[in-house]
């Protein structure tokens, strides 16, 4: 049972900083590293979620759940069991591999709905969208609402309204056409893709959803970091007033939008700039490669 002790820990270990990290501001000034520990955490606790069960089950073999799955594969083909292996144990480890597969289907199926939501207005894109001087490198849709969009992928597209081109001065816009770059090159829809999986796979798990709404927004400041970079605070906080005050529209299902999340605090976070916690990042790094090393070495020890 130490197995199954150091994986309840590991557990409750990643809702501990889970918690602190739900709480903490500094998270803002790192979105990056924030983010890197969400995604360790949620790692960490479905290799938890997979190998409690399995560890229990597997006591008797008193060995990493690894071996012990081995030894269990060999046992059931030659017909016999360890002492204090019944059904009971035989039903844990058949839980454990259920909540792999349920994990595993729920990444599959929010990977292929996207995909297909992706293609179906990839191809109305093609039919509608159009190419704009004012805009270069982005589709415009002739619409009169503001709105901004990546929609990732194996040919990530940026699409711009022509609301938003009426809205938007030159500078506004090429801050916001990087800003729904960043999305398509450092790929954030995968990012979000295992929160989702994550929530759908375990429901009961209240914290999930707000950990999954931190992360989307974590994702937008990241992207508003790479616009920052590019083009100073200002134009892209301009940009961001200009569409809550618009009322721009949602980026439709399988894409990024600029205006999905917190405007609010992203155009205060952009204007109020302070110091990067470099401390307190490498100490939640530290952390969650910690809580991420410790199912995987259980799993061969």
């Amino acid at each position: 049972m130490t197995y199954a002790a150091h994986l309840v820990g590991t557990a409750v270990a990643c809702y501990l900083l889970a918690m602190v990290l739900l709480r903490s501001t500094w998270t803002w000034r790192s979105p990056r590293v924030a983010i890197i520990s969400w995604q360790a955490i949620g790692l960490a606790l479905g290799l938890c979620a997979i190998g409690l069960p399995m560890s229990i089950g597997l006591a008797p073999y008193h060995e990493g759940l690894g071996d012990s799955l081995l030894h269990l594969g060999r046992d059931l083909l030659h017909g016999t069991l360890p002492a204090g292996l019944g059904v009971t144990q035989l039903a844990l480890v058949g839980v454990g591999f259920g909540v792999a597969t349920a994990l595993l289907g729920s990444t599959v199926r929010g990977l292929v709905s996207a995909v297909r939501a992706q293609t179906r207005h990839r191809q109305l894109l093609d039919l509608v969208g159009r190419d704009d001087p004012a805009a270069p490198g982005a589709l415009v849709l002739d619409h009169p609402s503001a709105a901004a969009y990546c929609l990732p992928g194996m040919r990530p597209t940026v699409v711009v309204s022509a609301g938003t081109l009426d809205l938007l001065d030159r500078t506004e816009l090429a801050a916001v056409l990087t800003h729904e770059r960043a999305h398509a090159d450092e790929r954030h829809d995968l990012v979000l893709l295992p929160f989702s999986a994550l929530c759908r796979a375990l429901p009961l798990v209240g914290w999930l959803r707000r950990a999954s709404e931190t992360v989307a927004l974590l994702v937008e400041m990241r992207a508003d970091d790479k616009a920052r970079q590019l083009h100073a605070e200002g134009p892209l906080a301009n940009a961001l007033l200009r569409f809550a005050t618009a009322g721009s529209r949602v980026a439709p299902a399988g894409a990024l939008g600029l205006a999905d999340a917190h405007l609010d605090a992203r155009v205060q976070r952009l204007l109020v700039v302070g110091p990067r916690p470099w401390l307190r990042g490498l100490a939640s790094l530290a952390v969650a490669t910690t809580l991420v090393a410790l199912p995987v070495t259980l799993f061969f020890a």
